[in-house]
């Protein structure tokens, strides 16, 4: 077993895992969280969703003491397994776990040093494979040197009990799973909350362990569903600009863009250079090209959620460049919105809306 956390978190924690099916993948996240985070933990709480014979078998022969299993008569889902779990903690903070992640290391020192550091912080999720498209390096690190996310994924989190129970947990209209995480994100964040990504915190996760036939669908039918509770989550901004830093944007642009995160959107920033750090990983660098434009274009070809709404641009951006762009947006019937002032890395000046 690895080390205890610091002194200084004295918080209790206990381990949540819903199980349906899996038996083996299953097994093996058991195994590693007892192995790597044992000394840290008080109880590891399985709830298991009426899985098969096997399953079942598996989880009443577990060796470990800390571990408690509970098993369900019908299959409810992943948020209200979760909610059943938690009902039955009083830790301080829970650590949710998907039955297909598995710990290689102790990943709680610097997730409870984020939320030693960072009292707004309600959940901080470890990094890892599902995370590997990202270059945390070109991000802004908070305060408890974690990365700003406005999409809570939920296959690992580590949450403050309070505040899970203060929202009313995960909400188990979305059955099985898939959209019931970043639904709990965004409740938390109309109640003030953050979350973010632990760069220094890694996971294994291999996805849809046990969801087999109908995950599609499923997903489909619950993206639909969060959708249409949260409408501006679809707004996904294209914004050119030239050569500029974050630091070079006025206040009210900059509030203009954090609008855009908290209701769940997304930014592509065109830069002819290098950006400057990015504020979240809902915000993307892109170089300011006609091809970059065209391949955000398609990446929401065939989902609405991912399309470009509304098309920002600065009148640093080439003549050329911004009268294609504007026309194109226009013709798609996009939100074009021009900027009337220049914004460059020597000066910052006020400007408004067209």
């Amino acid at each position: 077993m690895e080390n205890k956390l610091p002194p200084m978190s004295g918080k209790s924690i206990d381990v949540v895992i819903p199980v349906y099916n899996a038996p083996e993948l299953t097994r093996r996240c058991i195994d590693s969280v007892i192995t790597h985070l044992g000394e840290s933990i008080g109880r590891v709480l399985i709830q298991d969703d009426a899985s098969d014979r096997e399953t079942r078998e598996m989880l009443d022969c577990l060796p470990y003491r800390c571990v408690e299993v509970c098993h369900a008569e019908n299959n409810q889902g992943f948020g209200f397994s979760v909610n059943a779990a938690v009902s039955r903690s009083n830790a301080d903070y829970v650590l949710i776990l998907n039955s297909d992640t598995e710990v290689n290391r102790n990943i709680l020192p610097p997730l409870c040093s984020a939320f030693e550091a960072d009292p707004k912080l309600a959940a901080i999720i470890p990094a890892g494979n599902s995370y590997d498209r990202y270059d945390f390096s070109r991000y802004l690190i908070g305060e408890g040197h974690y990365i700003r996310t406005y999409y809570l994924r939920g296959h690992a989190i580590l949450i403050r009990r309070a505040a899970f129970l203060e929202i009313g947990g995960f909400d188990p209209v979305f059955g099985r799973g898939y959209y019931e995480d970043i639904d709990l994100g965004r409740r938390l964040d109309l109640r003030g909350w953050r979350f973010g990504v632990h760069p220094a915190a890694w996971i294994y996760h291999k996805g849809a362990g046990s969801f087999g036939d109908g995950r599609v669908a499923l997903a489909r039918r619950n993206r639909a569903l969060y959708l249409a509770r949260y409408p501006a989550a679809q707004r996904n901004i294209l914004l050119l600009t030239g050569n500029c830093a974050l630091t070079d944007f006025p206040e009210n642009f900059l509030t203009a863009i954090d609008t855009v995160f908290r209701a769940g959107g997304a930014v592509h920033w065109l830069t002819p250079g290098q950006s400057s750090r990015l504020i979240c990983l809902q915000m993307y660098h892109h170089p300011l090209q006609l091809s970059s434009m065209l391949r955000v274009w398609l990446r929401g070809w065939q989902r609405a959620d991912r399309r470009v709404t509304e098309i920002w641009i600065m009148p640093e951006v080439p003549l050329l460049l911004r009268v294609w762009a504007a026309v194109w947006g226009r013709l798609c019937g996009l939100k074009v919105l021009l900027r009337e002032t220049v914004v460059t890395q020597d000066s910052v000046t006020k400007f408004r809306m067209k």
